[in-house]
């Protein structure tokens, strides 16, 4: 039977979703009602529900504090948006946002992950319980750390993610903990003081606190530090669009990114997807969820090759300006990218399949399999019940996909290492 909008909102009604305005409420007629389910959902007046992918499962509340618009979202049990436009992203159960959120395509937020009121995300990857303050820009970023709703990573208000160059590139990525680690929950938290931000691509570790207030510009991966953000003060200079006075580590920190969302992708294939077993409904959330993994991962091979592309340009500013005084390093790290991005990019694409260690993966599943005999299918519950010795074997597997993709780039990229 085909709905005009009427009849949709109608539909909905009579099968108990709960929708106290409806003239109030549009539902395009691309979607699918069946995805919609009638357990305590409730859609607040002014809601805008578009896209045949959207998939909304029992307790979620739209709009409580104003306006929601969604397409093609796919949102689990008890995820609650409080208010603002939804786009092409995951939110898996009792992932919840403020009001005045913007989230758009590729983002993926897991169980109790949150945000308060005016955050915006793009190809944001949330662990579970990370917390973002107010007045966020949070985009292409992964964040993890923390063990619960009461001990979690967390942004404070009005911070910030730079994630684009004067030159034009976004190869920014910022991994804010790690997969292999951070998915086992057992991490100490990082904490992101407000009124500051990171320019990406940055690696911070866990246990770190960058105070408040602070521009943080470097890298951190071992973590269990405070940083102050002092920084020797550099004088002015001349700026010449197109050039890249350094690519080690904008390189690296993009490799790294990009391995760890195989490592992730891998996560969800092997280990995830035993917890959507169940209805159509939970296994059409966990595709969603690994959907976008693999739009971050193609959307971050994009932006990669598109710096090496910036490479030759970038050579020739270094050579006229530099003269006698070129970086013979530099030129041969820049050579090294552009003549063999080909082959990057395929070698992404190849480890993209790679499922880590075989000897730890399957130890790994079958510590996983007898607890989850156990305590059920909960996810969270689960992870959680891993012992030391579990969770240590699981780190490493997954550590295994980081360094086979790693190793596997790096041996185009000699002059890198």
């Amino acid at each position: 039977m085909v709905y005009n909008e009427n009849s949709l909102i109608t539909a909905l009604i009579e099968k108990g979703v709960k929708i106290p305005n409806p003239s109030s409420v549009e539902i395009s007629e691309e979607v699918n009602i069946n995805l919609i389910s009638s357990e305590d959902v409730t859609i607040h007046s002014g809601c805008k529900i578009f896209g045949k992918r959207t998939l909304i499962m029992p307790g979620v509340k739209l709009g409580s504090r104003s306006p929601v618009t969604i397409k093609n979202c796919q949102l689990g049990k008890n995820v609650e948006l409080k208010g603002g436009y939804f786009e092409g992203s995951t939110f898996l159960d009792s992932a919840n946002m403020g009001d005045g959120a913007e989230v758009r395509e590729g983002c993926l937020l897991e169980e109790e992950a949150n945000g308060a009121h005016t955050v915006g995300l793009k190809q944001t990857i949330l662990f579970p319980f990370v917390t973002l303050g107010s007045i966020v820009n949070f985009c292409d970023i992964l964040m993890a750390g923390g063990t619960d709703r009461r001990n979690h990573s967390e942004v404070g208000s009005s911070y910030i993610h730079f994630n684009y160059t004067p030159n034009q590139d976004k190869a920014t990525a910022s991994l804010i903990g790690d997969v292999a680690y951070g998915v086992m929950l057992n991490q100490p938290p990082i904490f992101l003081g407000g009124q500051g931000g990171i320019v990406g691509p940055s690696r911070i570790g866990y246990k770190t606190v960058i105070a408040a207030g602070v521009i943080y510009r470097g890298d951190c991966p071992q973590g269990h530090t405070l940083l102050m953000g002092k920084e020797s003060q550099k004088e002015d200079m001349d700026f010449y669009p197109g050039l890249y006075w350094s690519v080690k580590r904008r390189v690296i920190n993009s490799i790294e990114y990009i391995a760890n969302i195989i490592a992730l992708r891998q996560w969800y294939i092997i280990v995830r997807s035993k917890f959507y077993q169940g209805s159509d409904m939970e296994k059409l959330l966990y595709e969603g969820a690994v959907e976008k993994l693999e739009l971050i991962f193609n959307e971050r091979i994009k932006r990669f090759k598109q710096l090496a592309n910036k490479m030759k340009k970038s050579i020739e500013l270094y050579k006229s300006v530099m003269g006698n005084n070129v970086s013979e390093e530099l030129l041969n790290q820049k050579r090294e990218l552009v003549e063999n991005i080909q082959k990057i990019e395929n070698s992404f694409n190849e480890c993209l399949s790679y499922s880590g260690n075989e000897k730890g993966r399957d130890e790994f599943l079958k510590n996983l399999d007898n607890i989850y005999k156990k305590t059920g299918n909960d996810y969270i519950t689960v992870i959680k019940d891993l012992n030391e010795h579990n969770s240590k074997v699981g780190t490493s597997w997954l550590l295994s996909i980081v360094e086979n993709t790693r190793n596997t780039l790096l041996k185009y990229l000699p002059s890198f290492i």
